[in-house]
């Protein structure tokens, strides 16, 4: 069951659907719709509708978690906690210099709106974001719980632009983040994007940046559509790959040897791009061996067959609630 689920998700609900017709109608390509607060000044769904709260200090990172969240699940879960515990722990960064942004891409250039229309899913992100606080806040990390955990504040983001590298130069042209200079004198909030080992596929194929050139068609001081279009987002951003085994992706070996070769001299200029991005990308484990396949749609099918105990494994407490009293995925 949720923590403190709302006395009736109508409000929520209809804040999220007037926050998606808003930003439909402007000419915005990126907006932070609204922000859960840290405990135990939470606000939203406790304390009225969502609002946006912009820092007052520039975060030192921003988590960006961007998805479909059809529904957000436990993989989900995983990805951004432990970017979170690795630049807590291993970086010894204070949690109140990072923020965790929730995106939605309302122009996905690969995926549509269906089953669950993108207002249903902007209220299941505010429930998961809520789980991810307090999952932070309780689960323990090295025989302890994160120090500080509760200070992390996770936005809910829309946009329309399509690719990571779009969606970065919006974030940093937005000033959502920018704050008053923080006391390490950082002049720009670094992003680190989380996505899985299918989205990296994606990433670094060409046919989202336009055809290459042949060599006499070209100058050669231009740079390749794709240098043109990922230098900018390396420069301030990095990706954390979660690997994705035990399914069309095939395993760990065979996981880290693409990103390997593509690395390479000759793999990255092949597809126009640039041997210095490889220190801007880390792999990371996904799913331990033997666990359960975790999925956005393995979870609509449990919904779908009402099945209880496997939507259990799959989504977090609040996001079920939501799934559970709005039927989502039963059709």
């Amino acid at each position: 069951m949720p923590l403190q689920p709302p006395l009736s998700p109508r409000p929520v609900a209809d804040f999220f659907t007037r926050a998606l017709s808003s930003f439909r109608n402007s000419a915005s390509k990126l907006q932070v719709i609204c922000t859960a607060a840290p405990s135990p000044h939470r606000g939203g769904l406790d304390d009225g509708e969502p609002a946006a709260l912009p820092p007052r200090v520039r975060p030192r990172t921003l988590i960006v978690l961007d998805s479909s969240f059809n529904p957000p699940t436990r993989a989900h879960l995983r990805m951004a906690t432990s970017a979170i515990h690795a630049l807590t722990h291993n970086q010894g960064q204070s949690p109140d210099a990072l923020r965790l942004l929730l995106l939605l891409s309302v122009n996905n250039a690969d995926k549509g709106a269906k089953p669950a229309a993108f207002d249903k899913r902007l209220a299941m992100m505010w429930a998961f974001a809520r789980d991810v606080q307090h999952h932070l806040q309780t689960a323990p990390r090295n025989g302890q719980a994160g120090p500080g955990a509760e200070a992390l504040s996770v936005d809910l983001g829309l946009a329309t632009a399509p690719y990571f590298h779009e969606k970065s130069a919006a974030l940093a042209e937005s000033g959502f983040y920018s704050g008053e200079k923080n006391t390490d004198g950082v002049a720009e909030t670094e992003q680190v994007f989380l996505v899985g080992y299918d989205t990296l596929i994606r990433i670094f194929n060409p046919k989202y940046y336009g055809p290459l050139e042949s060599t006499g068609q070209v100058s050669t001081a231009e740079s390749p559509p794709m240098q043109r279009a990922l230098g900018p987002f390396f420069a301030r951003s990095k990706l954390r790959v979660t690997m994705r085994t035990g399914d069309e992706w095939g395993g760990a070996d065979e996981q880290t040897a693409y990103l390997q070769d593509l690395m390479q001299a000759e793999g990255l200029s092949k597809v126009g791009g640039n041997t210095d991005w490889a220190g801007r990308i880390e792999m990371v484990e996904g799913r331990k061996v033997g666990a359960d396949i975790i999925s956005s749609t393995y979870a609509r099918g449990a919904a779908k067959e009402r099945d209880s105990d496997r939507l259990d494994l799959m989504v977090t407490p609040e996001v079920r609630w939501w799934i559970e009293q709005g039927d989502l995925y039963t059709e």
